[in-house]
């Protein structure tokens, strides 16, 4: 059955499916595409929710990156992205949770806070704090052979490489220092993880993003700055 997956480079939400997606071996199963009309009254009729990721499947739209996860494992078991024990699938969650909740959900909002001119101090304070104690319990949660845990890639690893990214890239922009190289196995982890020819491939696509995001972060302030009538 041929899928489309609605995305963007720069979405940790799609990057976390999109590397599920390449660790599976699914390319030749999912169409990417891009989400045209993201939040206009005609995309949120047809998606409510109004965000990416958004997995097509047979005339379904199926939303939320950690569903969409769980439905490619239960519809393509092989190769598994999980465990092989309960005990083992609740430590990969567990990491997922850290990953997507504790640290790209407050990154992601922190995002609003990096114009100084509109800066809320206190917002800015609470979502960097939320998100460098995930990243502190990582230090103590994370394999030390390159992978999140397992000795390979798993579900974990998906969540945890958009998260890093977003705090390598947000942090200095909201003028908080960058807590990854203080952590040493947590650094250590950023940095193998990022090697791994999928972790390499989802990390061209989110800098592709960003480098795209912030030419037409320029172009606006060019045109913000031009004379009127020209």
């Amino acid at each position: 059955m041929t899928m489309k997956l609605l995305t963007g480079d720069l979405s940790p939400y799609s990057a976390r499916v999109r590397m599920q997606i390449y660790a599976k071996g699914l390319e030749s199963e999912v169409e990417m595409a891009p989400a045209d009309g993201l939040r206009t009254p005609a995309f949120i009729a047809r998606y409510p929710l109004g965000r990416i990721p958004i997995l097509e499947v047979g005339g379904e739209a199926i939303p939320e990156s950690a569903v969409i996860a769980q439905y490619l494992e239960e519809a393509y078991p092989k190769p598994s992205l999980l465990g092989g024990t309960p005990l083992e699938n609740a430590r990969i969650r567990a990491l997922e949770h850290v990953g997507d909740i504790h640290i790209m959900n407050p990154m992601y909002s922190a995002n609003a806070q990096g114009r100084r001119s509109t800066r809320n101090n206190g917002t800015r304070d609470l979502l960097a704090g939320l998100a460098i104690r995930g990243v502190e319990a990582l230090e103590r949660l994370v394999g030390a052979d390159g992978f999140a845990c397992l000795g390979r890639l798993t579900l974990a690893d998906c969540a945890l490489l958009p998260g890093l990214f977003l705090v390598q890239t947000i942090m200095p922009t909201i003028d908080v220092p960058d807590p990854i190289p203080g952590l040493p196995k947590v650094n250590a982890y950023w940095q193998a993880i990022q090697r791994h020819p999928i972790g390499a491939r989802v990390m061209v696509e989110l800098n592709r993003g960003l480098a795209a995001r912030r030419a037409l972060l320029r172009e606006a302030a060019l045109q913000a700055k031009a004379p009127p009538g020209r």
